[in-house]
């Protein structure tokens, strides 16, 4: 949740923030609530304190000051209950209030409505050019043996699918090359759990703005599968305090994860782009109060680096406000070059959260006398069926095979995907 001093001190800014994500918030009506919670827990302060020199009169020797503090503090005792079970409700309804109300944008984040208001804000090459008409990945998967969604419908319904062959080494091959190359960042490597308490995936803001129909849920056990990876890495640090010299303390992990792609039928609905179950590599940073900036645009370079490694056309977009989570006070796309689309497809994002997460997780750091919340970013590495998608329609040949990109090959012993005999 937010720092409710940043209400206080600024109520219309706080409203104006969440406006530009689309979210009404009633400041006057939350500051009321907060106003009336601080009057009355002076009044329990003052009798808790009135309450304990009460207790010590009654242990007094003398029979009638000892018979007058009793009677005394069992009238308190009734009102003090009274008074506590009140502020307990008023801090229950003002939690609440807090909890709905996004994380602010940065100050340089697009104003805009939705996702036409984005900007490119860098390329890397010119979109891939043939002298044939290019196929889409899905045909050329199906071509090669590597991509079978049928089956997969007959198994386990639409929007899920098998990688085969060179499809499961590709993407074996994506994740090791993220690996290798975060671990020599000093990322910390990491297998997460993909099933989270519903609590902690509220806490994360992750239902706030209706997003709980997308999560796959376990209704009987109180739990759900992780839509993203950080979902499960970020809580790693839940009601800890970490020391200022760990920081930044960097992760990157590899889950599946589970979608249900509510709203979203008959969109993209064919091939492996928008699937319920898919492996992800992802990158979760915890840094210093006010470090999220420069930890931000680290991270944007990484997710460059790896595609540029891939040497797949690609842009780069800032997100504006109206298209950016609950949770998130800035996020970048990146978005890759599909031939057979004519088009660019985002395969990776990375956000920041600043300390919003850390807030509503108890997630904190020592910095000398003071415990600070930390700020948390999170951020695609590799995102596989898409990365797969774009390498397979960006390095299609005309007799369709795939020229395996250069950094891959090592990993996967060969050079090129060609048909089976």
């Amino acid at each position: 949740m937010i720092d409710i001093k940043l209400l206080r001190d600024n109520p219309k800014s706080i409203e104006d923030a969440s406006a530009a994500k689309k979210i009404k918030v009633n400041s006057t009506h939350i500051l009321q609530i907060d106003h009336s919670y601080r009057d009355l827990l002076i009044e329990v302060q003052t009798l808790r304190e009135k309450r304990n020199i009460l207790s010590k009169a009654a242990s007094t020797p003398n029979p009638t000051e000892r018979a007058k503090a009793i009677e005394e503090g069992s009238k308190l005792k009734d009102d003090l209950e009274k008074k506590e079970h009140a502020l307990a409700s008023l801090k229950e309804e003002l939690d609440m209030l807090l909890l709905a109300i996004p994380n602010p944008i940065k100050p340089d984040v697009i104003i805009g409505r939705d996702e036409s208001e984005n900007k490119v804000i860098s390329t890397f090459k010119k979109p891939t050019k043939f002298t044939f008409v290019p196929k889409d990945h899905l045909e050329l998967g199906e071509a090669l043996d590597i991509i079978d969604v049928k089956q997969a419908a007959l198994v386990s319904g639409a929007r899920f699918n098998y990688l085969k062959n060179e499809g499961a080494l590709l993407e074996g091959a994506l994740r090791q090359l993220a690996f290798d190359t975060l671990i020599n960042e000093g990322f910390i490597p990491i297998i997460p759990p993909v099933l989270i308490k519903k609590e902690v995936m509220e806490g994360l803001g992750y239902t706030a703005m209706g997003e709980a129909e997308n999560i796959f849920s376990l209704d009987q056990d109180g739990l759900y599968l992780v839509g993203t990876s950080e979902q499960s890495v970020v809580p790693i640090h839940m009601n800890e305090v970490l020391k200022k010299e760990e920081l930044p303390k960097r992760y990157v992990s590899y889950s599946t994860c589970f979608r249900r792609e509510a709203g979203s039928y008959g969109k993209d609905t064919k091939g492996i782009l928008r699937v319920h179950q898919f492996n992800k590599v992802e990158m979760v940073s915890f840094v210093e109060e006010g470090d999220d900036d420069r930890e931000h645009e680290y991270m944007l370079g990484l997710e460059e680096k790896f595609f540029q490694m891939l040497d797949i056309p690609y842009q780069v977009l800032s997100i504006c406000s109206g298209d950016l989570g609950f949770n998130a006070a800035r996020k970048y796309d990146l978005e890759a070059w599909i031939p057979s689309q004519e088009r660019y497809r985002e395969v990776t994002s990375v956000s920041t959260v600043t300390d919003f997460q850390s807030r509503r997780l108890n997630m904190r750091y020592q910095d000398g006398e003071q415990r600070k919340y930390l700020n948390v970013l999170n951020g695609t590495a590799f995102s596989m069926n898409r990365p797969i998608i774009a390498i397979l329609e960006n390095y299609q040949q005309e007799d369709g095979s795939v020229i395996i990109p250069e950094v891959l090959r090592k990993y996967i012993g060969k050079d090129k995907i060609v048909a089976k005999k």
